[in-house]
């Protein structure tokens, strides 16, 4: 008789069993896919989506029309409560469904927690499709006016995104002003001639720095930070880290330090064995990742492998993580900064390297006509 298999998001580790969900039918299994919208958008392409370098039809996955175009079920909805005892999962609808197996990919959210009653025109820069939508606004706004744009949040997303709202707002008639209040320093975990590659590159664009100095508050129109400064703004984007969602840690599930679902070597909850997970939504017993994208899709083959083995009750495969990984950052200009080990690399060439990757990353996974959408298709997943 065949089994159950509930995936709970449609993220980059997902994406191989999506695109074999009819071996698992074919084994007479039933698998559902549960996802806020029918659409996955790539982190890695987020940011030039807001350069205006991409557009939402060439930076997403459409999850739900890949599953059922494949047998499966999908249902568009999230998990809000996990009980393993039951394998049932509790979703927002009021829904329960249940579970043979389950697999989560519900990727992670922005932290950041003293927003004031009043704020508005906030973006945290996930889910990504926020900044698409600030893109729109933006163009709207600036057509009227000048415009004030903070970003907050000194790693890679911070920089990235400060970078691309200038190649979106540069050439205009109005005048933007953007600030990248970058926290204790800029891009710490980077290599220092890397770090400051970037911040020749966003000086020269005339972005602001500020170092040393963390948002501490946003209200309406004003933003506080650590040392009792203020600035004034009209746009901010919050790219200050990233963290799962409550998910296991409020269904009692045994998780790591930044509350992600703990699973063993084979992507599998170290307490329930039915349960998997892969992405940023993970935390790796005694080995926790880098909330990295290259993760995630490292683990999309052992992922797929481990569940339709778990269905089949065949031997499972561990994940090794792999040799180190390399870092391209999208620089706002078509050019970008890349790094791995002692490598590092600043021009043009380093951006129509990760264009490339990126776009052949799409073209795998994009099966479900994707680039034949409209692009303003479902915007508001």
């Amino acid at each position: 008789m065949g089994k159950h298999l509930v995936l709970v998001g449609g993220g980059h580790a997902h994406l191989t069993s999506l695109l074999n969900i009819d071996q698992m039918t074919a084994r007479g299994h039933h698998v559902t896919l549960v996802n806020p919208s029918p659409y996955h958008y790539y982190s890695g392409m987020g940011p030039g989506m807001l350069g205006g370098f991409y557009e939402p039809s060439q930076a997403r996955f459409h999850v739900g029309k890949m599953a059922e175009e494949r047998g499966a079920g999908f249902l568009r909805d999230a998990a809000i409560r996990i009980n393993p005892q039951e394998k049932t999962i509790l979703l927002k609808s009021g829904q329960n469904i249940s579970y043979d197996v389950a697999s989560f990919n519900t990727g992670s959210a922005v932290q950041f927690e003293p927003l004031g009653s009043s704020a508005e025109n906030i973006f945290p820069v996930k889910p990504v499709l926020n900044l698409y939508k600030a893109r729109t606004a933006l163009l709207r706004e600036i057509e009227n006016r000048d415009v004030e744009v903070i970003v907050i949040g000194g790693g890679p997303a911070g920089v990235e995104v400060s970078t691309n709202l200038w190649q979106l707002l540069h050439n205009k008639t109005n005048r933007a002003t953007i600030t990248l209040v970058a926290g204790s320093s800029l891009l710490q975990h980077i290599p220092e001639r890397a770090r400051l590659m970037a911040l020749r590159s966003l000086l020269k664009k005339n972005i602001r720095v500020c170092t040393g100095v963390r948002g501490e508050q946003i209200e309406k129109g004003v933003v506080t930070l650590s040392d009792g400064s203020r600035i004034n703004y009209d746009f901010v984007f919050i790219a200050t880290g990233i963290k799962p969602s409550l998910l296991f840690k409020e269904s009692a599930l045994p998780t790591g330090a930044d509350g992600g679902m703990l699973v063993n070597s084979f992507l599998q909850s170290t307490e329930y064995p039915e349960l998997f997970g892969g992405g940023d939504c993970i935390s790796l017993n005694g080995a926790p990742l880098a909330k990295v994208g290259v993760y995630a899709v490292r683990q999309n083959p052992v992922l797929f492998h481990n569940l339709l083995a778990k269905l089949e009750d065949t031997p499972l495969l561990s994940f090794e993580p792999g040799p180190p990984y390399m870092l391209i950052l999208n620089m706002g200009d078509k050019r970008g900064i890349l790094w791995k080990k002692s490598l590092t690399l600043n021009g043009k060439v380093s951006f129509l390297l990760k264009d490339y990757i990126d776009r052949r990353f799409m073209k795998k996974y994009q099966v479900s006509g994707e680039l034949r959408e409209p692009s303003h298709e479902e915007l508001t997943g």
